[in-house]
């Protein structure tokens, strides 16, 4: 599809857009952007697509993209200047598909939110670093490969650092336990 992008043709990088824009907010959210999502999604399209020259052959489109995504995120709030609420990151991630399915069981829908609120506020409590790795990884279900590949890091370093990150998570949250999202390439 790349190769179709940089031959010149405007429906295969439309067909990108359209294909990784849900994910692209979700991870803008996520990772702190709230109602500038959209805006920071917009800007991170149109900066990969002016790098285009620089994605390398053979790799993965959504992992390179969602690090774009990331630094425009963390431009947008440190150019704004202030710190998006639990409350933000938690709508932004019940955001386009809702995380609790209508014909659950009220009580077990009231868990799961009670749990992803608590577990948002762990985040915050997180390094940046550390925030990011198991954002990428569970709560945009990435696998290690596409979670190292969209942050810029070794393979090891993801795992290290995420390894840590739950060792973190499980001190301050005793009874999470996190899901496996997608399969796992090791």
């Amino acid at each position: 599809m790349i190769a179709r992008v940089r031959a010149g043709e405007p429906e295969a990088y439309a067909y990108l857009v359209r294909a990784h824009t849900g994910i692209a907010l979700r991870a803008a959210r996520a990772l702190g952007a709230g109602a500038d999502a959209e805006d920071v999604v917009q800007q991170a399209f149109f900066k990969a697509y002016c790098s285009l020259e620089r994605f390398r052959d053979g790799t993965a489109f959504r992992p390179w993209l969602l690090s774009i995504v990331a630094n425009e995120t963390r431009n947008t709030v440190r150019a704004a200047g202030r710190r998006r609420t639990l409350a933000d990151r938690e709508a932004a991630l019940v955001g386009p598909d809702p995380l609790i399915r209508e014909s659950a069981d009220p009580a077990v829908a009231a868990l799961e939110t009670e749990r992803r609120v608590a577990l948002l506020g762990a985040l915050e409590e997180l390094s940046e670093e550390h925030r990011l790795v198991v954002t990428y990884r569970y709560l945009l279900e990435m696998d290690e490969p596409e979670t190292a590949q969209a942050l810029g890091w070794p393979r090891g370093t993801v795992k290290s650092r995420l390894n840590r990150a739950l060792r973190k998570l499980e001190r301050l949250l005793p009874d999470f336990q996190p899901r496996e999202g997608g399969d796992e390439h090791e």
